[in-house]
């Protein structure tokens, strides 16, 4: 029609698709001026290239449809002013949340570069300072099996993500040491994920700064009596005397690789540090 745009011309104009403007059509949005009677075709007028605009500029601004669409009603500079001071808010909300998530991303990362190389070689004993740790944690229900230790997890990452709590893409487990002691080296007894410290949630321990004895696991988690088999011999032989439980953290698990062989844990018991008398643990041995 003369001096009207038909659906396809302004799709291509605003570089959309039709079924965008169908769909603003739909919930009422953006309506065409006029509608063919007979074939149905859509028209909308110059003017309405603006109106157009104004949403798409909105929802560039990370305005949703339903946002817009209110504003739009009877928007004038005051109300426009106002909407777009709140939208800052949010947007800075939006810009401090992905800061940290890019900080915990960026630290997953330099964790898989650091310890790619261990699964490369043999994997040894090392003596490692621990370094202060906040640990989101859930006790983790009997019989400790893998199934009651995922729910206890998902518990963990379930309250993170509800209450925007400031958690690391990590996973970890504590076992007690009489379960070690006993060759029940899968029974953990809870679960936790390393978090910043904060007072949104009650549920977090400081698991301190201490000395420990530490190996990488390679391998899937149900041959990590190897592991301790070995950790256990070495603080044998070196007379270390371990006042903890043990800690494990995933380095290198199903979030980040989809093959149970590329698999690393860190493991590690508290031992006494030179001239201390005693070292108090995130939880006492079992």
């Amino acid at each position: 029609m003369k001096d009207m745009f038909s659906i396809g011309e302004l799709a291509s104009y605003q570089n959309i698709s039709k079924q965008t403007l169908i769909y603003y059509d739909k919930i009422g949005l953006f309506k065409p001026a006029y509608v063919d009677p007979d074939n149905k075709y859509r028209y909308y007028t110059v003017k309405q290239v603006d109106y157009l605009d104004t949403i798409l500029i909105m929802k560039e601004m990370g305005f949703t449809l339903n946002e817009i669409q209110e504003h739009m009603k009877n928007y004038t500079i005051d109300t426009s002013l106002i909407t777009m001071r709140k939208q800052l808010t949010v947007i800075d909300q939006q810009i401090t949340h992905l800061e940290l998530v890019r900080n915990r991303l960026t630290h997953r990362c330099r964790q898989l570069e650091h310890v790619k190389a261990f699964h490369e070689q043999n994997q040894e004993v090392t003596i490692k300072e621990v370094r202060p740790k906040y640990l989101l944690w859930a006790d983790i229900e009997r019989p400790q099996t893998f199934r009651e230790i995922s729910i206890a997890t998902k518990k963990c990452f379930s309250q993170a993500l509800k209450d925007e709590l400031p958690i690391y893409f990590q996973t970890g487990v504590i076992v007690p040491y009489k379960h070690i002691l006993e060759e029940r080296y899968t029974e953990a007894s809870v679960a936790f994920i390393p978090i910043e410290k904060t007072k949104k949630a009650k549920n977090i321990r400081l698991l301190p700064k201490g000395k420990a004895a530490s190996i990488y696991h390679c391998g899937d988690y149900l041959s990590v009596d190897r592991s301790y088999k070995k950790l256990l011999e070495y603080c044998k032989d070196q007379q270390l005397t371990i006042v903890s439980d043990s800690y494990e953290f995933c380095i290198n698990d199903y979030i980040t690789s989809g093959d149970e062989n590329e698999y690393i844990t860190e493991i590690f018991f508290y031992v006494p540090q030179r001239f201390a008398i005693t070292l108090i643990p995130f939880l006492q041995l079992g």
